[in-house]
């Protein structure tokens, strides 16, 4: 069993962990299995994330897509010099890590309940811890759906393991842009709700994805009357420090690498409601 690592060490100085696994999901994007190369740091929950550092090049926000003991995942896409770096890494790299970071979804809370996990692009990453748990205890929990949004079918993530999803939980996916192979859905993903399986009265619904993804889902699900406190959405604005003090993801009263990124639509609502905030 690999040593602790101390709060303050986390939040400071990054932790190496090694390229376990790499596995390629699309052309941007590549999911790492990250392991200890000595210090393990504490344990994550579903929707937190980490600061990940490529040596030499800088550190990223990173949500975990997988928790596996001392083991973390986490699926990146290549858009900028950090990104591209960690997405070209190889299987025994070196990485720094620190954390964990934010808020994370509270599915505890949603013992009994119907689940609605509602992903759009690599916001399917966050959420699938989440729906791990939730198939791991399905005696805890009511109707499992899974609801996807993508651009095209090339940019999916996740598919072998979505597929096999669909033998415990109802799971749903949609694409911007089809292509000549795709016998699916095409159009936005609160399409597919009408779909869906679930007691509005007493729903636990979970949002990851764009913002404007993030208001329509939500603000349909209020229609269909699914309280706002039991809407939990994960928000983003640029991190920089991870510890709330920079204030490069302020969004409005709330610091998102410290308050969110993970909070109920009641508490975003409103800020999201304001331009340009």
């Amino acid at each position: 069993m690999t040593a602790p690592v101390t709060a303050a060490r986390r939040a400071a100085t990054p932790v190496p962990y090694r390229v376990l696994t790499r596995e390629t999901e699309t052309a941007d994007m590549t999911t790492l299995v990250l392991e200890p190369a000595r210090s393990a740091l504490p344990p994550f929950a579903p929707g937190q994330f980490a600061m990940v550092h490529a040596f030499g090049v800088g550190d990223i926000p990173l949500s975990v897509s997988g928790i596996d003991g001392d083991r973390l995942t986490h699926t990146v896409r290549a858009v900028g010099a950090v990104s591209a770096a960690l997405h070209g890494l190889g299987t025994g790299a070196t990485v720094g890590v620190r954390g964990p970071f934010g808020t994370g979804w509270e599915l505890p809370a949603a013992a009994g309940r119907d689940l609605l996990a509602v992903a759009g692009g690599i916001g399917l990453a966050p959420l699938r811890p989440l729906v791990r748990s939730a198939l791991a205890a399905p005696e805890a929990y009511g109707r499992l759906n899974v609801l996807i949004g993508s651009r095209t079918p090339r940019d999916l993530l996740y598919a072998g393991e979505t597929r096999r999803w669909q033998q415990q939980a109802r799971v749903l996916t949609t694409v911007d842009r089809p292509d000549a192979s795709w016998e699916g859905e095409v159009g936005v993903v609160t399409t597919l709700l009408d779909r869906a399986a679930f007691d509005p009265r007493t729903l636990a619904a979970f949002i990851c994805g764009p913002e404007p993804m993030i208001r329509a889902t939500a603000t349909e699900l209020v229609h269909r009357g699914v309280a706002p406190e039991r809407i939990a959405v994960s928000l983003e604005r640029t991190m920089h420090c991870g510890t709330g003090h920079c204030g490069h993801c302020q969004l409005g009263p709330l610091l998102l690498c410290r308050d969110g990124p993970v909070v109920t639509w009641t508490t975003a609502r409103p800020l999201l409601a304001v331009r340009e905030l």
